[in-house]
C-alpha cells in the first residue's frame, strides 16, 4: 500500500508542476467549465460486503482449514505444547494435539478498509464525460472459532469449556472502474456529478493466520493434498482469489478551484468478487474525496 500511495502522489505532484496558468482576466472558479482531458486522485474508507468473509475461517470445505495446520505433525504439536504450558489445557484431559478439535467456526467479517486510487477523465461542452479509475484496497477480515478436545472430555479448566482462538484473513483487491459521467450547474462554484459505469476486480489472498496459544500460525494451503510436516517442503503458493466484474453507480458534490475541483462523493458497487468457493456479487460502499487537475500539459 505504501508503495501504491508513494506512486499516486508522485504523479500527480508531476501533473500539477506542470500546469498551465489559466488567462489572467479569465474568472476562476464560478463560471470555469471543466473541458478535455482531467487526471485525478482519490482517497478514502472502503465497506465491503460480509459475504465472502467465511473464506478465511478454516472451516473443512474451504481451500485453507484449521484441521489441515492443527492435526499435522509439525504445527499440531507446538500449539499443543503451547496450550498446555499456559495452563488453557490439560494434558489429562487432551493428551495430545490429534485430540484437538475446532467445535464452533468463525462468522467472520470485514473490516472498514482504506481505498486509495488515480485515473484520468474527460469532459465535453455538454456535461458529458467519462473517466478512467484505478483503485487499491486492502482488507482484513477477522473473528474468533473456539477448540475444544475431541474425546469429549471437555476442556481443562474449572471456568472454560472452550479456548477462544483467533483468526485473521488479509487479501488486496484491485479496481478498474471506467463510467460515463455527468456534471450539472457547470456555471457555478459548486457542480453535481453522476456516474454510472462498469467494474472489472482482481482478489489476491495475502494470508490466513490463526492465533492459537499467542502464536500466529499461517493455515494458507501451500502444501497441496499432502498436508504440512517435518519433512513436506511446501509448494509455489497458488493465488485463491481471480478477476470478478460488476457495475457501479456514483453521485458526488464538486467545488471548483482554479483549473482543478474537489470533490466529495459517495459509491455504490454491485460486484462479483472470486474467491475459491466464495465467488458471489455482493454490495461495496465507498465514499471517497478526489482531486481533480483539469489545465496541464502532462503529456
Amino acid at each position: 500500500m505504501r508503495h501504491a500511495i508513494s506512486f499516486i502522489l508522485s504523479l500527480f505532484l508531476a501533473a500539477a508542476l506542470s500546469a498551465e496558468d489559466l488567462d489572467a482576466h479569465s474568472p476562476y472558479g464560478d463560471g470555469y467549465q471543466f473541458k478535455g482531458l482531467s487526471v485525478f486522485v482519490d482517497a478514502g474508507v472502503a465497506r465491503v460486503s460480509n459475504v465472502h468473509a467465511n473464506f478465511y475461517n478454516g472451516s473443512l470445505t474451504n481451500a485453507n482449514t484449521i484441521n489441515r495446520v492443527m492435526h499435522s505433525e509439525g504445527y499440531g504439536q507446538q500449539m499443543w505444547n503451547d496450550l498446555v504450558s499456559q495452563s488453557l489445557i490439560s494434558p489429562s484431559a487432551i493428551q495430545n494435539f490429534r485430540q484437538l478439535e475446532v467445535v464452533e467456526y468463525a462468522d467472520m467479517f470485514y473490516k472498514i478498509a482504506y481505498q486509495i486510487g488515480f485515473g484520468f477523465r474527460y469532459d465535453y461542452d455538454s456535461g458529458l464525460g467519462w473517466l478512467l479509475r484505478f483503485d487499491l484496497i486492502e482488507l482484513n477480515s477477522i473473528g474468533a472459532f473456539n477448540l475444544s478436545s475431541r474425546n469429549g472430555t471437555g476442556i481443562l479448566t474449572n471456568q472454560n469449556q472452550y479456548v477462544r482462538c483467533g483468526i485473521l484473513g488479509q487479501e488486496k483487491r484491485i479496481n478498474i472502474d471506467f463510467a460515463l459521467t455527468h456534471r450539472f450547474n457547470r456555471s457555478g462554484l459548486f457542480e453535481w456529478e453522476i456516474d454510472f459505469g462498469c467494474n472489472v476486480n482482481n482478489t489476491s489472498v495475502l494470508g490466513n493466520d490463526i492465533e492459537v496459544a499467542g502464536r500466529l500460525s499461517n493455515i494458507l494451503n501451500v502444501w497441496g493434498d499432502m498436508g504440512p510436516g517435518y519433512y513436506n517442503e511446501s509448494m509455489n503458493y497458488i493465488n485463491q482469489g481471480g478477476i470478478g466484474v460488476g457495475g457501479f453507480a456514483t453521485i458526488s458534490a464538486c467545488y471548483k478551484l482554479m483549473g482543478s475541483a474537489i470533490s466529495l462523493g459517495y459509491t455504490f458497487y454491485y460486484t462479483k468478487i472470486n474467491l475459491e468457493g466464495y465467488s458471489a456479487y455482493a454490495p461495496q460502499h465507498n465514499i471517497f474525496l478526489r482531486f481533480d487537475l483539469n489545465k496541464f500539459t502532462f503529456f
